[in-house]
């Protein structure tokens, strides 16, 4: 049924120009350096901050278009600008897949929670795409290149899943709560225009 489903799905103009817009957004943002906010403990990153709100106002469909556009974009980042971390942004698996998965979850946690509290939800799925991004990415790089990855940081490979977690945790909270002061205003408003 999905599959019969999925194969039926085609974007209408509305959703081709939403995905253009959101994902020229995110590569812009990545590439004039917009996309990451320096913090005393890290860099933050916003470039999922569009993949999220395409998911919530236009659908799995169009935030996993957006998702996938974006981890595309990750990779020739890391091609044309490689830092010591690109050896692992350069597999699709690392890139692309918890990128498209950013644009597919916080719509299911828009459309199944708190049905009267419009902020609540929204900031839920705030939380949820920018906690998919961060915690996505960093688990396929402790799955798949756990060793390389300590050699790169120069750490003790026993210490790896103890170092991912601390990144985790000090780019993963500020990235969220940036998230959601985002996303509330412009989701709400993008709406509000919508009904009227």
């Amino acid at each position: 049924m999905f599959k019969n489903k999925l194969k039926s799905y085609k974007f209408g103009t509305r959703q081709i120009t939403i995905i253009g817009m959101l994902s020229s957004i995110s590569i812009i943002l990545g590439l004039t350096g917009y996309g990451f906010i320096p913090l005393p403990m890290a860099k933050a990153t916003i470039m999922h901050i569009p993949v999220i709100i395409g998911a919530i106002l236009e659908g799995p469909m169009v935030g996993a278009m957006v998702g996938l556009i974006f981890g595309i974009f990750s990779i020739f980042q890391n091609i044309s600008n490689p830092n010591i971390l690109s050896f692992a942004f350069m597999n699709p698996l690392v890139s692309i897949l918890p990128r498209i998965l950013v644009g597919i979850l916080p719509f299911y946690c828009y459309k199944l929670t708190f049905r009267k509290h419009q902020f609540i939800r929204i900031g839920l799925s705030a939380v949820i795409g920018s906690l998919t991004n961060t915690l996505g990415v960093l688990f396929m790089i402790y799955l798949l290149y756990a060793q390389p990855f300590a050699q790169a940081k120069g750490i003790n490979p026993n210490t790896v899943l103890k170092v991912i977690f601390g990144i985790g945790l000090t780019n993963g909270i500020p990235e969220a709560i940036i998230s959601i002061l985002i996303i509330i205003p412009v989701v709400t408003t993008i709406k509000r225009i919508l009904k009227s």
